[in-house]
């Protein structure tokens, strides 16, 4: 089960939905953790790497072993 950062990512890019909270995007990535999520698709474009450092904001602190797994793409 995935959790898809684009949402979280903010207004300062051409591309984002619209204004979002920072702690309540951390609190939704943790909540979809504690949730079962173990899969977490971000990429460099998503808020310009915003979105990358909610989640790692996010997964600091967790033991490694309760990390999502990155994303392996394979083109």
């Amino acid at each position: 089960m995935g959790f898809g950062s684009w949402a979280v990512s903010g207004s300062g890019w051409t591309f984002g939905w619209g204004a979002t909270d920072d702690a309540e995007s951390v609190a939704a990535i943790r909540h979809a953790i504690d949730s079962g999520v173990n899969w977490i698709d971000t990429a460099a474009v998503y808020g310009l790497g915003h979105a990358e450092e909610l989640v790692g904001k996010a997964i600091a602190g967790l033991p490694e072993a309760d990390r999502p797994c990155p994303p392996i793409c394979n083109w």
